[in-house]
């Protein structure tokens, strides 16, 4: 039996941009209709394989999805409804509180390795956000952080946070202080402003002009990352240069542009940045490949990334790898069809599916609405193989979970646990969330005493859903306890952890404990990101303390940051009343020339 696919019309691959081209300010995002990317290339029908060859298949490896999904039922996955955000589990190649909050150890910074590249591989049970370019500057190597002195950290950190906010010659008091960076002094540093590129620019081309220092591959590495993240394509290719005249550059250099590119939807730089790779004599391989069209996939460009598969098929050879992140993409943007057709695909090259693959596939069919083929799809799993993992388990039960169906989630854990599988911080995460959203949270007590008698310890995504629980039903008092409870248990917190607590104070109108937390959260050295600023100064200005959320807007701007989206009519009316017409023109006036247009033509039309 065929399971035949619609033809599209071949669309042929445009040249990639030039590297001097944007080198020389061209850095708009290039029309993918004037590209000439369409439809992925299928050139003819591709039938299935039968399916009385595929039964004498009994591990079940590599069966074709139709016989997966049909060996109960006629199969509905031609049929697609929503987009799946889903995350490959295949890392990319190429992550005043002191009276309620006392200091229970002292603060550890996220260990700081700046982007190692993290090869492949099959580990079903690693979880990965979308946000990869905090993951990556936030998880730096531990060993630096250990290494630098951390008072100096704190007194460089210090001078730069309080001369900038100052508005005051940064570099002047730095030399004044007689500081002598390192790359372990520098790497720390940049960490501590990884959300605020202006103050970390300064810095870097400050610790540059010092005599006997000059970065190394891991200092500009990081200082891409930071601007990667903000998007400032003219200063990230200026220092890819830079480094290229001075031979810095690395496979983590050209992974990180191509990371920035592909999340900004910027395919043809992404694709001339590998071109540059051949420039500079790196070698392209498949791994090289693997993480553009991974990058590509996860920006929701699967067609671009299959259009490119397709040119360079021909001279690289696919990995089951390659198939699996061209799955994934498709599956991101909920197009289960041409999922199907890369799966079938794969096995007419001769590769077996393995358990990464079959949980996309999984986490695909549930992200679209098709339980019941998800269902089968296990089913076969546990008969045919691969084998069902924790994290197959996971992906089904935070599924059931999310739509209330805890009976079935509970059944699935059970089945779990009596397979030999032992849950892990994650199925119990998902089991509270459910539990908790049902107004349950006898239950997830429950489930939390069995975890301390099964050995399993909570992570940081456990005591975050916990917080965000108590923040849901708003007791900001006992989120902190949790917030406590998880410092002392070493696991180490996050921006997002002081966002929700500090959000929970301000929804509660209590404004003080609500900038104790962001003190806190600056004492332990974590750097305001933008959703940080959105909820103190959206806080503030609910409270109407206009005069201190115009200062912390005021601050946010100047770190290179954009502006929040706060009420700005109730933030401008509250000052035009107030008699604070000035601050309003001040205001506007940074607003646009940070870029901020539309920001600051609301606020100009307050003043006049």
């Amino acid at each position: 039996m065929a399971f035949n696919l619609r033809n599209s019309r071949k669309s042929p691959l445009s040249a990639s941009t030039q590297v001097h081209k944007f080198l020389a300010g061209d850095v708009g995002r290039p029309s993918l209709v004037a590209a000439g990317l369409h439809s992925p290339v299928h050139g003819q029908d591709t039938p299935l394989r039968g399916r009385g060859v595929q039964r004498e298949q009994v591990d079940g490896s590599s069966l074709p999805v139709y016989f997966l999904l049909n060996s109960f039922t006629r199969s509905s996955i031609n049929r697609t409804r929503c987009q799946i955000p889903f995350v490959l589990p295949y890392p990319s190649s190429l992550s005043p509180l002191q009276k309620c909050l006392p200091s229970v150890i002292p603060h550890q910074n996220p260990p700081l390795c700046l982007n190692k590249i993290r090869p492949f591989c099959s580990d079903v049970n690693s979880v990965h956000t979308d946000s990869e370019f905090e993951s990556d500057i936030e998880n730096e190597s531990a060993s630096a952080e250990l290494e630098a002195d951390s008072k100096e950290v704190e007194r460089v950190c210090k001078v730069i946070d309080e001369m900038f906010a100052l508005d005051r010659n940064m570099e002047a008091v730095l030399d004044e202080c007689g500081i002598n960076p390192n790359h372990k002094l520098v790497l720390c540093v940049l960490q501590r402003f990884n959300h605020a590129r202006k103050p970390a620019f300064r810095f870097f081309r400050w610790a540059a002009d010092r005599p006997g220092f000059s970065h190394d591959s891991t200092t500009y590495n990081a200082m891409m990352n930071i601007l990667g993240k903000t998007r400032q394509f003219e200063t990230l290719v200026s220092l890819l240069e830079e480094m290229g005249e001075k031979g810095l550059l690395t496979m983590e250099t050209f992974t990180i542009c191509i990371k920035v590119f592909a999340a900004a939807k910027e395919r043809k730089k992404a694709v001339a940045i590998v071109d540059l790779m051949k420039k500079y004599n790196f070698k392209v391989g498949i791994e090289t490949v693997n993480c553009l069209l991974d990058a590509l996939g996860r920006a929701k460009l699967a067609k671009e990334a299959q259009t490119l598969f397709e040119k360079l098929e021909p001279k690289f050879a696919p990995n089951l790898q390659t198939y699996t992140i061209l799955i994934n993409g498709w599956c991101t943007v909920k197009n289960l069809m041409e999922a199907a057709r890369m799966w079938n695909e794969m096995i007419d090259k001769g590769f077996k599916p393995d358990i990464v693959t079959h949980n996309i596939m999984l986490e695909g069919l549930l992200r679209s609405h098709k339980r019941s083929d998800a269902i089968k799809l296990f089913e076969v799993m546990k008969c045919k193989g691969p084998l069902p993992t924790v994290r197959s388990y996971s992906v089904l039960i935070k599924n059931l979970c999310k739509h209330g169906h805890l009976k079935e989630a509970i059944d699935y854990f059970d089945e779990m646990v009596d397979s030999g599988c032992g849950p892990d911080a994650a199925v119990y995460t998902c089991l509270m969330t459910g539990f908790a959203n049902q107004k349950k949270m006898d239950i997830v007590y429950r489930l939390l005493n069995e975890m301390k008698e099964k050995n399993c310890l909570p992570d940081g995504r456990l005591y975050n859903a916990l917080i965000k629980m108590m923040v849901n039903r708003r007791m900001p008092d006992e989120a902190v306890k949790i917030y406590k409870k998880m410092v002392q248990s070493g696991v180490g917190a996050s921006v997002h952890t002081y966002n929700m607590i500090m959000k929970s104070y301000f929804v509660a109108r209590d404004c003080e404990m609500g900038l104790a937390v962001w003190e806190e959260m600056k004492r332990r050295g974590f750097c305001p990101d933008e959703n940080s600023y959105t909820v103190l100064v959206g806080g503030l200005v609910r409270q109407g303390r206009l005069n201190e959320s115009c200062r912390y807007l005021e601050e946010m701007i100047d770190k290179g940051m954009r502006a929040p989206r706060i009420d700005y009519k109730k933030f401008s009316a509250g000052f035009y009343w107030s008699g604070g017409r000035n601050c309003l023109e001040d205001l506007a006036e940074k607003m646009k020339l940070s870029g901020n247009s539309e920001v600051a033509n609301l606020l100009e039309r307050w003043v006049k």
